[in-house]
């Protein structure tokens, strides 16, 4: 009766200890799923989706559109010449140094504003966007000032996706070339795995690439496409500041923060530094006419010796 009571007490706690060593698994399985929907649901969907590719674009500020009086005025106003003279008087007052393939301030008759320096008017979302890249139809969004970096990062982090799925699934397709998988559904499914990852690893190898030439040039795709028209003329490379200062116009100064989801690009958006500027501000490129007045004088000093 004791030995029977003793056996039973010992199966019990044989089975409760083997209950109890299932709770650290448990707590390590419960640690990694809370994690799992702290980072993705509570960090990356609703904290970082102000600075991610959620990022809505930005418009112009009040003081690029027309008061409501000066809408009056040019509404009202039937001969275009004159709405254009309007135009330019109202402009003086603003930072705008493109114009339109005709010279004419650039003016959004949809949205009532004149468009700030490298700004467009987007059919899709119905409104101008500052430094206006492209309409992008896979995250929904105009891509432009506020958002151009995420944009750049989300190609990065997908092409670096595509290449572990790929290099990572590579072995197993091997095995299933050679008959190894026993599961014909494993197959399938590694088989479409390794095609997808490679196709869009291509596509997106190629997209990022032609971005990061893009950057390298200072330069959105509408002006690639479209020469900027300048006060002086077109001007292809007018935004041209240099490969490291064309890069720091998108991720900024500060090279810590450039694999960083969070906004550092410089400036408001709504004008920027221009190559013409930039050289006339360059000592040793102002120099180069004093200079050479110096050298025809003395020059003139000398053949007056002679």
């Amino acid at each position: 009766m004791r030995r029977g009571w003793k056996m039973a007490l010992s199966g019990g706690l044989r089975c409760c200890r083997r209950v109890l060593s299932w709770v650290p698994v448990l707590v390590i399985v419960l640690v990694v799923l809370w994690s799992y929907y702290a980072y993705v649901f509570e960090l990356c969907l609703e904290m970082d989706k102000k600075i991610s590719i959620f990022t809505l674009p930005q418009q112009p500020n009040q003081k690029f559109h027309l008061s409501y009086t000066d809408k009056e005025r040019y509404e009202n106003e039937e001969r275009p010449e004159v709405q254009k003279q309007m135009l330019v008087d109202m402009a003086k007052k603003l930072p705008v140094y493109t114009r339109t393939g005709s010279g004419a301030v650039r003016f959004c008759d949809r949205c009532n504003l004149i468009k700030p320096d490298r700004c467009h008017h987007c059919s899709v979302c119905a409104m101008c966007v500052l430094k206006m890249d492209h309409h992008c139809p896979w995250v929904n969004n105009c891509i432009g000032f506020s958002n151009y970096k995420f944009f750049l990062q989300f190609l990065a982090y997908s092409v670096l996706y595509c290449l572990y799925i790929a290099t990572t699934v590579f072995s197993y397709f091997i095995k299933y070339w050679r008959g190894e998988l026993p599961s014909v559904r494993s197959k399938f499914h590694v088989l479409f795995l390794l095609f997808v990852a490679c196709m869009f690893f291509v596509s997106l190898v190629i997209l990022f690439g032609y971005h990061c030439w893009l950057v390298s040039r200072n330069k959105t795709t509408l002006e690639a496409f479209c020469t900027p028209v300048f006060t002086s003329g077109p001007e292809k490379n007018g935004f041209n500041l240099g490969f490291i200062k064309n890069i720091q116009q998108v991720f900024g100064d500060k090279k810590k923060f450039w694999l960083i989801p969070i906004g550092s690009s410089p400036g408001d958006g709504h004008s920027f530094p221009m190559r013409s500027m930039n050289e006339s501000q360059n000592p040793l490129l102002a120099n180069e006419e004093p200079w050479e007045d110096n050298e025809d004088d003395n020059q003139g000093k000398l053949g007056q010796r002679l």
